[in-house]
């Protein structure tokens, strides 16, 4: 028997997503970011549902390798370019792009000789001080791509924000200005906005957008969810219960009895926990839909199950849908209750828990 545990992906919210950001772009292509298995929601399905985007951004070879298989024809860019000289080979077989943002590549394709060029993306670092060189170099760098049989000569050039989720932050209006100082007079393509960039900066729109979590329809600025700015959640995950129980007042609840009852009071059981993804880290109080009534979880979140408060939905009985997040339950809000960011929520659903599709 299967467990309950289902994430359903909303197909129908990611081509709304796209389309939304198409109208925010301005005219800039759209690089889907699917790395992290489609930030986990399942990268073939993912890249079917977003086929029209002009390219597909990922963190790894392999995932090129499954998008070529998957009959995907589209510019696809390994977003942190090769990891060893024999990723070279493998890009071109499979028509990758890379992004190369150090020294060490460059070496690489100096000493490479296949003859069919490379098309490589070259990264600055304009402030984020993680991948790129530094915008003084960018003209000696972009020469010696130039240079280098074995790169393409029309090379792209971006760099990443590190800050452009906060509108009135200084730094992104900085790494504009560095960006456009260090590229003036280089031919190429520019990539500069992520998903927040695409919301809070439109003098940073360059020819490409590189857009992940709006894709999906995650937040991207604290203290707001998607559908704030017009986005749809792409995925529901929901369980059942297993088990309804009355728990007298004072009586604990969970590992190491943390919570306490306050008074004669149904608890329910979910089979959902976090083996299956959810948080552990989300506290009592974090929000629950049980039969489509806001209820909470109350102890500690165990591997395969999670307890509930069912006072706010009495009528509750085993089998009930609990929604854990989705368009009726933003997962921001879980997020939040969790201390962590909903990314990391929806990229950590395991492989146990069982997926479906829907054109909503």
């Amino acid at each position: 028997m299967s467990r309950a545990a289902l994430a359903t992906i909303h197909l129908g919210a990611l081509r709304h997503n796209l389309a939304r950001i198409r109208e925010r772009a301005q005219g800039a292509h759209v690089m889907a970011v699917v790395k992290a298995d489609g930030y986990g929601h399942g990268l073939e399905r993912v890249a079917r549902a977003l086929d029209e985007a002009e390219a597909f951004g990922v963190a790894a070879i392999a995932d090129g390798l499954r998008l070529r298989a998957a009959g995907h024809r589209q510019r696809i860019i390994v977003l942190s370019g090769p990891d060893a000289p024999a990723d070279l080979a493998e890009m071109r077989r499979l028509g990758l792009e890379a992004v190369i943002h150090h020294d060490s590549q460059l070496d690489w394709l100096a000493a490479d000789r296949d003859p069919r060029p490379l098309r490589v993306w070259l990264k600055l670092d304009t402030g984020m001080h993680r991948l790129g060189f530094s915008p003084e170099r960018a003209a000696e760098v972009h020469a010696r791509l130039r240079a280098l049989p074995a790169a393409h000569p029309e090379i792209a050039l971006m760099t990443h924000f590190a800050a452009s989720d906060e509108f009135d932050n200084a730094l992104t209006a900085r790494q504009i200005e560095r960006f456009v100082a260090a590229t003036r007079g280089l031919a190429g393509e520019r990539a500069l906005s992520n998903s927040a960039g695409v919301l809070g900066w439109p003098d940073a729109r360059g020819d490409w957008v590189r857009v992940g979590g709006l894709l999906y329809g995650l937040a991207v600025v604290e203290g707001k969810c998607g559908a704030d700015f017009g986005f749809r959640p792409a995925m529901t995950l929901a369980t059942r219960l297993v088990a309804v129980n009355r728990i007298r007042k004072g009586e604990r609840v969970g590992y190491a009895a943390t919570w306490e009852a306050p008074e004669d009071m149904p608890v329910g059981v979910a089979a959902i926990g976090y083996g299956d993804g959810y948080p552990r880290s989300a506290v009592a109080g974090t929000p629950v839909l049980v039969g489509g009534r806001r209820a909470a979880i109350v102890g500690r979140v165990s591997m395969d199950l999670l307890t509930v408060d069912l006072r706010a939905a009495p009528a509750a009985r085993v089998g009930d849908a609990v929604t854990l997040w989705g368009p009726a339950l933003p997962v921001e809000t879980v997020a939040a209750h969790a201390g962590t960011i909903s990314y990391e929520l929806t990229c950590g659903v395991t492989r146990r828990v069982l997926f479906a599709e829907d054109e909503a």
